[in-house]
């Protein structure tokens, strides 16, 4: 990452609902919001390589740290309910009266439910990576584990710790640069490792309640969705994310779904050319 790119990017800091959030900014146009993902370390610096391509599509291009991430307050509650109605809230105190979602990891499947339930809010979607969205392979075995994007340690990690975090996730190690490295360690200890810890207690209190079955997964709505949608996945990325959205896009082909090669699962940094090239058309809407 070019440091120049971080130091014509300057913190920008509004008050929403009680919370200072912390923001990036850069463009003019209509509106689009970038989402992080709920890693240990994630914030909206997660997206530095792609704002300025963006904003020079004639964007008006905002990434924020969610609540309980990165320079933001902690949230009064942890759940991903929560995250999901704050976007509304962080576009109001911004004056934002619709704009595109770009949700990645676990912020896709907010992204989309939000194009779902508050259609005159959300212009279009992009998802980056979001395996929650993409079906079971046949011969699968369910495994235990994390929510998704909750991956972390129960400590906190070193320099080193959070490097070899980077690298599990980038398929291009040669991109990640020290600055990376270290702004990725500084937004994964102190307040912002006790925010991990409690959001996986909180879902993993979430899981013991009974689901309703008569709920169809967001998974199985995406035909639903009336906003122009964009879907890239990692070819290489985790639990077969690859296979799985070609399962996806042979059972709904009329998706707009694109499986990246040499792409693990921050799908942002390693297919950055191919979303840079797709996501103008379909984030105008």
């Amino acid at each position: 990452m070019d440091v120049a790119v971080k130091s014509q990017l300057e913190d920008k800091f509004v008050a929403v609902d009680g919370l200072k959030i912390r923001y990036l900014e850069q463009g003019q146009g209509p509106a689009v919001l970038l989402l992080h993902g709920a890693s240990l370390g994630s914030s909206a610096d997660m997206f530095l390589r792609n704002i300025g391509p963006l904003a020079a599509n004639g964007f008006r291009v905002i990434a924020y740290d969610q609540p309980g991430f990165g320079l933001s307050d902690d949230p009064p509650d942890w759940g991903i309910g929560f995250r999901s109605k704050f976007i509304l809230q962080f576009m109001d105190a911004l004056g934002i009266e619709r704009a595109a979602l770009v949700g990645h990891s676990q912020a896709g499947a907010m992204a989309v439910e939000l194009a779902l339930t508050h259609p005159d809010r959300v212009r279009s979607v992009a998802v980056l990576g979001t395996g929650s969205l993409l079906p079971p392979l046949a011969d699968a075995v369910k495994k235990a584990g994390p929510v998704e994007g909750e991956e972390g340690t129960q400590t906190e990690p070193t320099l080193a710790e959070a490097r070899a975090g980077l690298e599990n996730t980038v398929y291009d190690k040669a991109s990640i640069t020290d600055e990376d490295v270290a702004l990725r360690h500084r937004m994964s200890v102190g307040k912002n490792h006790r925010a991990f810890l409690a959001r996986n207690s909180a879902a993993a209190a979430r899981n013991k309640n009974i689901k309703d079955p008569t709920k169809k997964p967001l998974s199985q709505r995406l035909d639903e969705v009336r906003q122009p949608l964009l879907m890239i996945y990692g070819r290489e990325d985790r639990a077969q994310a690859g296979k799985r959205a070609e399962v996806l896009k042979q059972q709904q082909p009329s998706l707009n779904l694109h499986i990246a090669p040499n792409c693990k699962h921050v799908v942002q940094w390693d297919a950055a050319d191919l979303f840079h090239k797709l996501a103008p058309q379909v984030l105008r809407g």
